[in-house]
């Protein structure tokens, strides 16, 4: 057992080292003094000092954050409202439509972005022709195809992750609400929504981690004029990544971390408030 425990320790830690080495090696050298990756050169905040006067990174990282935020934030509604469709539909036709769901989920992001790019083009064509020239405007590819693909690719993995915590719903606990005298929204919201709301923002994570990290579909949507982080990054990769990106980088790691050090908080906080009221309840009892 004990040889066992000591192989799992070594297994364990090689994994980390295998994760986290190429971050930490970026983190290290975003304070390198010299542009090399091969060479330390000293200390320095000069390249934080540059990211925030570097325009197009800048632009990049706020186009890629609104886009992110926005289609996370809409595909959690529509698939939240999704699943709870799925969920009261009968046996087959639920499962006919969750296997059209997990279609995006396996295709190749290539594939998705070719299709949406060529969907977008012929729209933007219909749009400038007959009905642009009626309305006095155009539309090209920018910001909103950008939008409305990331929240296509998003929708599918949130109802995935809704639809397990309405399995485990009592059926009949909205009924219930009625007869206690709660209709409608307000029923929902009140007791159908605090039961499945760990899968809900499970879903908003999930859409916004895919949405900030997406590239491929990105790539095909955004247009000419907009352009993600992700697609900066790749256009700077054919020459040399400017270390402004290992700043960046850097700063998105540790907001991540900081991010995760307090729901990590938070959840120990709130189960040792619940261990606290079980033991005063025990102890009254």
């Amino acid at each position: 057992m004990k040889k066992n425990g000591i192989l799992g320790r070594f297994f364990l830690l090689l994994c980390f080292l295998f994760l986290y080495t190429p971050i930490l090696v970026l983190v290290v050298f975003s304070f390198n003094a010299s542009k090399s990756k091969a060479v330390w050169a000293g200390f320095t905040l000069d390249w934080y000092v540059e990211l925030f006067h570097n325009d197009m990174i800048l632009n990049a990282l706020w186009v890629t954050l609104a886009v992110s935020a926005l289609a996370a934030f809409l595909s959690t509604i529509m698939g939240t409202a999704a699943a709870i469709g799925f969920r009261n539909l009968k046996r087959r036709s639920r499962n006919v439509f969750m296997t059209i769901n997990n279609i995006p989920l396996t295709n190749a992001d290539i594939i998705t972005g070719v299709s949406m790019m060529l969907l977008f083009l012929f729209g933007v064509a219909a749009f400038n022709g007959s009905l642009g020239q009626l309305l006095g405007v155009k539309w090209n590819m920018g910001f909103v195809t950008l939008l409305i693909a990331h929240i296509t690719f998003d929708v599918p993995n949130v109802i995935l992750s809704v639809m397990p915590k309405l399995r485990q719903l009592d059926p009949n606990i909205y009924e219930a609400a009625q007869d206690l005298g709660d209709h409608g929204f307000h029923a929902f919201r009140s007791v159908i929504l605090p039961e499945i709301m760990p899968g809900v923002v499970n879903g908003l994570i999930i859409a916004f981690t895919l949405s900030i990290d997406d590239f491929v579909i990105s790539y095909f949507t955004a247009g000419a004029q907009t352009q993600t982080l992700s697609m900066v990054i790749y256009s700077m990769a054919k020459k040399r990544v400017s270390p402004e990106i290992n700043a960046l980088s850097t700063l998105l790691f540790a907001a991540v971390v900081i991010l995760m050090v307090i729901v990590n908080l938070r959840q120990a906080s709130q189960e040792r408030r619940r261990k606290m009221q079980q033991a005063a309840l025990t102890a009254h009892s």
